[in-house]
Formats: C-alpha cells, structure tokens, sequence
C-alpha cells in the first residue's frame, strides 16, 4: 500500500517560513497527483496546491499563491510545501495526499484541490503549522 508521511511542521513568528516535507512509500508511481491540504478547527479540508509528478504543472490556491511553492524530488519520492510570509491565518493541519486515479488535466486545473479530497486518495497522517503574531 502506499504510505505517506509528512514532517516539517512547526510553531513559528509571523513573516517566518517553513518547508514541509512528504515522504512516499510503497508502490512507485511515475505519473500522479500529489497535493497538499490544510484543515483548521471548525472549517472544512481545503487544497492548498498539487503537482501532477508527469511533468511538474502545479495548482496553487488563490489564498496561498506567490507565497507557497510546491516541488518535487520524484528520484527519492518526495513532495515539499514551501511556506513564506506566513500569517496566523494559515494556522491548520496540513496533510499530504496522493490522487492515483484522475487523469492529469484534474491536477493541475485544480479540479482534485478544490473538491477537498476524498477517502479514495491516500492519506498522510498530517503535520501541525502554527503561526503566532
């Protein structure tokens, strides 16, 4: 099975940065959509960007674009969260997610970020970013 695993999180100063990281394991997948999604109390799951790993195109969240970066390594199957800038507001549980389904187009348009995900993707087991003022 595929397993997902995400570090990097953390308690930091507004105007800080942070990288998150997202290890994959299991079976090695060339082409798929890996995305990264954040949850706060009270509100729902939200896409924050994804990358189709097929070519590198990425989606990025009106709220966080020009701010966060999302990247690839797919030698050592890895997906990272570039965080600048960061506002109290981002404060959430980020989780790593695999889309081994949907075709390309669903990745980089946004159309899997902005559905939130769903129970046929994997999950990691997510990596709390708090940011104070």
């Amino acid at each position: 099975q595929v397993q997902l695993v995400e570090s990097g999180g953390g308690s930091v100063q507004a105007g800080g940065s942070l990288r998150l990281s997202c290890e994959v394991s299991g079976y090695f997948y060339s082409n798929k959509c890996m995305g990264w999604f954040r949850q706060a109390p009270g509100k729902e799951r939200e896409g924050v960007a994804a990358i189709y790993t097929g070519g590198g195109r990425t989606y990025y969240a009106d709220s966080v674009k020009g701010r966060f970066t999302i990247s690839q390594d797919n030698a050592k199957d890895m997906v990272y969260l570039q965080m600048s800038s960061l506002k109290p507001e981002v404060t959430a549980m980020y989780y790593c997610a695999a889309d081994l389904k949907s075709p390309p187009f669903r990745c980089y348009s946004g159309g899997w970020s902005r559905t939130g995900g769903d129970e046929n993707n994997y999950w990691g087991q997510g990596t709390q970013v708090t940011v104070s003022s």
